[in-house]
């Protein structure tokens, strides 16, 4: 059954703790000031941990398709995710503005009952991100239990949504290509963020298979950043990590997708490649074009990378595969770097 919902919250149905919790997450939103991708993070979390769920989602409305912009509990892996807004629940969600409550996937027409069954997933509870007239995405709660969501989950839902998309259009002032623009790129360096990486990634994974082409992905790690902020202090470090990110910008091609996930960790979407090979030349030669110092403030910073690669389908035919073998393959290349150091 799925039950529909278009009403304000009746917060009458929330306890003085719940209450309490929601006036928190409201203060922590704020702190977080223009920062969507943290915001969407936050609320991600927060929304599971508030209605016992087991994941959470965000997803965000991009013409015929919702994508996954924040997960969280078993939903996390799906980051990047693409669904058809025709067919889903979240989709439905979004076009009508309507809360959807669905208690048993195995029964429900509207949900995709394959998909629900892969996860285990039995429960489902999707509200609108709505400000105005204006609906931008969902945001999503799961469960693997039936009937596991109550009308007080519904209104702590209701009111997250509202605090986040509030939020959201408050950081852009109303500018809808802003809006996406900020939840889908890292603040500071003005690269992709970890979302938007994924989603470039599973369109490359999807092109490659119909094509039968190659596709590669390195794994970056910039080198001694404690040490520039332990040294010159944490602005420094962030100039360190902008001018790092500029450097991999100047260094990828157009067709290539540049991201930061966040601290010292960055990624790189090749596509396309024509040989195998062709990943850890590239890794080799960016390593080279990345380690010059960089003056700034009359200090002069190191700066260096560990990169590892991987390309698709020779290391690996999925996502988690791929990004596992590029992972290893860094952290081997920043063990051999501190060894050469010693």
């Amino acid at each position: 059954m799925t039950v529909e919902k278009s009403m304000s919250p009746d917060t009458s149905q929330l306890s003085r703790d719940q209450l309490l919790a929601m006036f928190r997450l409201q203060t922590d939103i704020a702190r977080l000031g223009l920062n969507i991708s943290n915001i969407l993070d936050l609320v991600t979390e927060r929304s599971m941990a508030l209605t016992g769920a087991d994941g959470s989602v965000i997803e965000l409305t991009d013409k015929l398709h919702m994508v996954y912009r924040a997960t969280a509990g078993i939903a996390r892996s799906q980051l990047g995710l693409r669904i058809p807004v025709q067919g889903s629940l979240s989709g439905l969600c979004s076009e009508t503005g309507n809360t959807l409550r669905c208690d048993d996937a195995s029964t429900d027409p509207r949900v995709d009952r394959a998909s629900c069954e892969r996860i285990g997933l039995n429960a489902l509870l999707v509200v609108p991100l709505r400000h105005g007239d204006h609906t931008i995405g969902v945001l999503k709660v799961l469960s693997k239990q039936k009937k596991a969501f109550s009308e007080a989950d519904e209104v702590m839902l209701t009111m997250l949504s509202d605090m986040v998309a509030s939020a959201m259009f408050y950081a852009t002032e109303y500018n809808f290509e802003e809006l996406f623009y900020r939840a889908t790129h890292d603040q500071m360096t003005g690269l992709a963020n970890r979302a938007l990486f994924l989603d470039h990634m599973h369109s490359a994974l999807a092109q490659a298979r119909r094509h039968q082409s190659l596709t590669g992905i390195l794994m970056i790690d910039m080198n001694d950043l404690k040490q520039i902020n332990d040294n010159f202090g944490h602005l420094s470090g962030d100039a360190a990590i902008c001018e790092f990110a500029r450097r991999l910008r100047q260094k990828s091609r157009a067709s290539d997708t540049v991201a930061r996930f966040g601290g010292d960790e960055f990624g790189m979407i090749l596509t396309p490649i024509t040989l195998k090979e062709d990943i850890d030349l590239k890794a080799r030669r960016l390593e080279r074009q990345l380690q010059q110092e960089f003056h700034h403030n009359n200090d002069v910073l190191p700066l260096s990378a560990s990169i590892g690669g991987a390309v698709y389908p020779h290391d690996g035919r999925d996502l988690e595969s791929l990004l596992e073998k590029a992972d290893r393959q860094m952290y081997a290349r920043k063990r051999a770097l501190k060894q050469n150091r010693s």
